[in-house]
């Protein structure tokens, strides 16, 4: 039988149970007429695949209960012969596993989510078009001079989001790619979306400027560099987290990456002085062999908004070298970039919400205390039914003008929420969350980038912050309150490139600001933000 037509059958309570009440007390309080079963069925089916239905013991179970007798004994027969009284209680009991899950999803005609994914080549050749703009040549040269520093070979490159440090630091790595052969250059990323985007941006780059062809290597996920001895040139991208677990089984590895290496280059460089990942920037770039460069991009050169000494971790980490982006005649490159389309005019907007009056001494001490705001907070903020009233009702009101719409929401289950409570009011709106798996994740980022696509939101937590390039992207909802001036200015990043990068005139920003909790403002300012630290 077909898991859908189970799913048929389910009553309000069910749902109830399948979506959870916070999702239904809020539909029912935004609601001024009976429950759709329908609409609820069809939201259902829009938070949870049908693989996820099943491996989920708590939905499973629920589907279970709507099985008739013979059809729960017919599935049972098929897990095991013995047969007791209870047929529900005794399926209820049997676990997934890599041998019965077959069975279960033959059952309920389920295709297997994992059989979808295409697994990516460790390997691929990329033959040898690819320009810049002319403040994006100025930084190129600029800051091969800073690596080239005979006592010092770190260096930042500090660009605003949206005015192309990637485009840059390609024709760089190109540069040291075509004067020497026999050598790698290595891409760090922390996710698998910001790798992927590296080897598509390397490619178009190394097709215009490229002086032969050359290797690209996959080094994140499920993929691995199989022989490093037989890697003599080339370009790997490798994902941080992997490389990190790679270095605490085998400093051979390292050293035999590092041999072959000519420049290590690291994207979203503030957190290069995190515990762990300062070790293998160490490893593959050591700072007493200036044979080895090291490329840190960030559009936000600070690791906090307060605390200086944070800050001049990361400025000594690049021996203090950084190439600004600057703009003769403007007081600002942002201003610059506006001005001439590159990135968008952005019009900030507060939504103002007295969540913080109910704060706790102790919890406002807590926010006080530590860098960010704490997630116990933030799990708080996501249950508030007026303020997710307040930003529903906003997104709608947006969604019927702008197309594309990015929400920022402050917990996992906060952003599942919000866009299922959007989809049922009629809203396209998808949720990718840490939990969301890569092949979906993927797909809906690729179904929002569609030009043919009418209006879509898509809600997120933790993830789209950084690496995530939709240039048709009008409207940022930051939903989500925070102390970084660091993650306030990625979230912002996300709404605003200009027509010249493939984007908007305009962009809207609108930050819901809690009582308490405080908040950004124009993010303009923030480039110039950590200069100190840096003289």
């Amino acid at each position: 039988m077909k898991l859908s037509d189970l799913v048929s059958r389910a009553d309000v309570e069910t749902l109830q149970d399948l979506l959870g009440k916070p999702t239904v007390n809020l539909i029912n309080q935004l609601e001024q007429q009976k429950f759709s079963t329908t609409k609820l069925k069809q939201v259902l089916q829009n938070m949870y695949s049908q693989t996820d239905l099943i491996t989920n013991q708590n939905t499973r179970y629920i589907l279970f209960d709507l099985l008739s007798e013979t059809e729960a004994k017919n599935l049972f027969h098929s897990l095991s012969q013995d047969i007791g009284n209870d047929v529900w209680g005794q399926l209820k009991k049997i676990k997934i596993t890599p041998k019965n899950k077959t069975i279960f999803y033959d059952y309920f005609e389920i295709t297997d989510d994992e059989e979808r994914r295409t697994k990516l080549p460790n390997t691929e050749i990329v033959k040898a078009q690819y320009s810049l703009f002319s403040h994006q040549v100025k930084a190129s040269i600029e800051t091969i001079k800073l690596l080239h520093n005979k006592d010092k070979h770190r260096a930042i490159l500090h660009m605003p989001t949206g005015s192309g440090k990637t485009r840059v630091a390609m024709h760089i790595i190109a540069n040291y790619l075509r004067e020497k052969s026999g050598t790698t250059v290595i891409w760090l990323a922390y996710s698998e979306e910001l790798c992927e985007q590296a080897v598509e941006e390397f490619t178009k780059s190394w097709q215009c400027v490229g002086n032969r062809n050359t290797n690209v290597y996959r080094f994140w996920g499920n993929n691995n560099i199989e022989d490093i001895e037989n890697i003599k040139d080339g370009f790997i991208v490798a994902g941080l987290p992997k490389l990190v677990s790679k270095a605490k089984k085998s400093i051979e590895f390292m050293q035999n990456l590092s041999k072959r290496t000519s420049l290590v280059v690291i994207d979203e460089a503030h957190q290069a002085v995190a515990s762990t990942y300062s070790v293998v920037l160490d490893l593959l770039a050591p700072q007493h062999k200036n044979t080895i460069h090291l490329l840190g991009l960030t559009a936000t050169p600070g690791r906090t908004w307060l605390n200086i000494a944070e800050d001049e971790k990361l400025s000594n980490f690049f021996f203090r070298q950084k190439y600004s982006l600057s703009i003769d005649g403007f007081d600002s490159p942002v201003d610059y970039l506006v001005k001439q389309d590159y990135l968008a005019e952005s019009k900030f907007e507060s939504l103002y919400y007295n969540f913080g009056a109910d704060l706790t001494k102790a919890d406002i001490k807590k926010i006080q205390n530590n860098i960010d705001i704490p997630k116990d907070i933030l799990e708080k903020i996501a249950e508030d039914t007026k303020r997710n009233m307040l930003i529903i009702q906003k997104i709608i009101e947006l969604s019927k003008e702008a197309k594309r719409i990015i929400v920022f929401a402050s917990t996992v289950e906060h952003s599942k929420l919000l866009s299922s409570v959007l989809r049922y009011k009629g809203v396209n709106a998808k949720s990718v969350t840490g939990d969301t798996p890569w092949q979906d994740r993927s797909n809906i980022i690729d179904e929002f980038k569609k030009d043919e696509i009418e209006t879509m939101i898509i809600c997120n937590y933790a993830v789209l912050t950084t690496g995530f390039d939709a240039p048709k992207t009008s409207v940022a909802v930051i939903a989500r309150p925070t102390k970084s001036l660091v993650l306030y200015s990625q979230m912002v990043g996300r709404a605003i490139r200009g027509v010249k990068a493939g984007g908007n005139k305009e962009a809207r920003i609108i930050t819901v600001v809690d009582k308490n909790l405080g908040g950004f403002g124009d993010v303009a300012k923030a480039f110039d933000n950590w200069n100190d630290v840096w003289e």
